[in-house]
């Protein structure tokens, strides 16, 4: 198993779309990317703590590949926002990619260009890419949440639409239920 780290957005919306791919074996939500150790959801919110929402993924690269997880993660949130997602608006929400080695940092990078000389949006990417220095889990509540609270009016208006788009568009990727 190999680890990723992404943050696009609320950490809600992240984990149940990335939970949808195949050789995905673990998801968690938590935060990275900050000054503050052992930050709190709480503290996080201020925005105040340096971190951002983040997902950790574990999963097998012989199934899918850092590569895959970087198309996928490109589709289901906006990089060119900086500072926010949707209605999620301050530093906690920004786009960033936490390498957990050399090779990671070099795929973001190179694919972050890709994206940039094909024109594929109207404004910069605006996604940080950098080594992951900590990552802290998030409070049990937060874990699988989407999961836990399928009715709830923002997973169904926000994290609802990224699931569906893993699926439409990723079918050959997406986890088979047996």
């Amino acid at each position: 198993m190999e680890r990723a780290t992404f943050g696009g957005g609320c950490f809600w919306c992240v984990e149940a779309a990335l939970k949808e791919l195949e050789g995905v074996d673990e998801v968690t939500s938590g935060y990275a990317g900050g000054h503050t150790e052992g930050p709190t959801y709480e503290a996080v919110c201020t925005g105040e703590t340096g971190h951002a929402e983040v997902v950790q993924l574990a999963y097998d690269p012989d199934v899918v590949g850092y590569d895959d997880l970087l198309e996928v993660f490109f589709t289901i949130h906006d990089p060119t926002q900086v500072n926010r997602q949707g209605p999620d608006v301050g530093s906690q929400y920004r786009s960033a990619i936490y390498a957990h080695d050399g090779r990671q940092l070099e795929l973001a990078e190179a694919f972050v260009e890709e994206l940039e000389a094909a024109d594929v949006y109207d404004d910069p990417i605006a996604t940080e890419i950098e080594p992951l220095e900590t990552f802290y889990e998030a409070e049990a509540y937060h874990q699988d949440y989407f999961e836990k609270n399928p009715t709830d009016a923002y997973c169904r208006m926000h994290a609802a639409p990224k699931i569906d788009k893993v699926r439409e568009r990723f079918t050959e990727k997406v986890r088979v239920d047996d």
